[in-house]
């Protein structure tokens, strides 16, 4: 396994240790890593899997520099995407990049997780659903193969966009963070998913789920939908990691944080990316979201900026003129 990160000083005391600490249910142990550098044509040369767990508003300014370095039939893997796929494709092509690489993208991360300091990670619990879809999807068996090499729970979707209408941030994130921002501005650190999970606040979650699967059925995507539901059910059906996977979460204690409302990636990522992409897309489908939208709203007041104008959108993608058939072969043939 390598590591890149831009960061050298970083870099240098984990090239030192030549290991991250991992803690799980398994306990403590160190994970030694092949290789940790902050060249990233070293890092991705004759790498059959390059994971990218970076937020989504930095995937463009990667492609760029992964450009240069890509090879046919590598696969670049997002958990998650919020269509991310695309958007990579797009700026390796704008770059001059001709390598057939496959793209995958998730509807959530294969791992609950946070840092415990520098060089330690905690995994609170693994994803095991973790719907993927792959960019173009003629690459689709070759390159969830490849995944399902090193994340086992994959589970083929039907097309990258389908893939990012699963992505469940845009839907857990928004209103926990923007129904809870009194006591996330007043406490020194807050607990969204555990004080901040009332059922008012569920409802609100399940309405804003509920346009979600509209719109995906609309498009013709068929089920499991993975409703969001089923992440707070203790019984119910399956969902990405399982059932009692919110109570684990809760019991960490890691997620009692300091949110701050104009920069955390609930916000730039989920709300500004991910929701913007959510209300484009529905409006392309003709189908009517007014939580989503009323919430897209209400994250542009509290940041002053219109995320409907300025977030990741179809229109500012460049696909919002497309017909669903010509859409449809996009998906499924790539960039030309």
């Amino acid at each position: 396994m390598r590591f890149w990160r831009r960061d050298r000083d970083a870099v240098h005391a984990l090239r030192s240790r030549g290991a991250i600490t991992l803690k799980d249910f398994r306990g403590t142990r160190a994970v030694p890593l092949g290789l940790v550098s902050d060249d990233i044509g070293a890092a991705v040369g004759g790498a059959a899997l390059i994971v990218v767990p970076t937020p989504a508003f930095a995937q463009a300014d990667l492609a760029l520099a992964l450009a240069p370095h890509l090879a046919d039939g590598q696969v670049l893997f997002l958990p998650p995407g919020t269509f991310g796929s695309y958007v990579m494709a797009a700026a390796l092509r704008q770059a001059g990049c001709r390598a057939k690489v496959a793209i995958g993208e998730t509807g959530t991360l294969p791992w609950l997780t946070r840092k415990h300091g520098p060089e330690t990670v905690a995994i609170t619990t693994r994803a095991t659903r973790l719907p993927t879809g792959i960019f173009p999807a003629r690459l689709a068996e070759s390159g969830l193969a490849t995944i399902r090499a090193a994340f086992p729970a994959v589970e083929p979707d039907a097309d990258a966009l389908s893939a990012a209408l699963m992505n469940a941030g845009p839907i857990i994130h928004p209103p926990l963070i923007l129904m809870n921002a009194g006591p996330l501005e007043h406490f020194p650190k807050w607990d969204i998913h555990k004080e901040g999970t009332q059922p008012a606040i569920r409802r609100v979650t399940d309405a804003l789920d509920a346009e979600r699967i509209a719109v995906r059925e609309a498009l013709g995507y068929g089920k499991p939908h993975f409703p969001l539901a089923d992440h707070y059910s203790p019984d119910g059906e399956e969902w990405m990691y399982g059932n009692l996977a919110h109570e684990k979460l809760t019991d960490s204690g890691d997620w009692r944080e300091k949110i701050e409302l104009t920069r955390h990636r609930y916000m730039m990522e989920d709300v500004r990316l991910g929701l913007a992409f959510l209300v484009s897309v529905a409006d392309w489908a003709g189908v009517p979201v007014p939580v989503a939208r009323g919430l897209l709203a209400l994250g542009s007041a509290v940041c002053g900026e219109d995320f409907r104008a300025t977030g990741r959108t179809l229109e500012n993608l460049g696909l919002a003129g497309r017909s669903r058939d010509t859409m449809t072969a996009l998906l499924r043939d790539g960039l030309a």
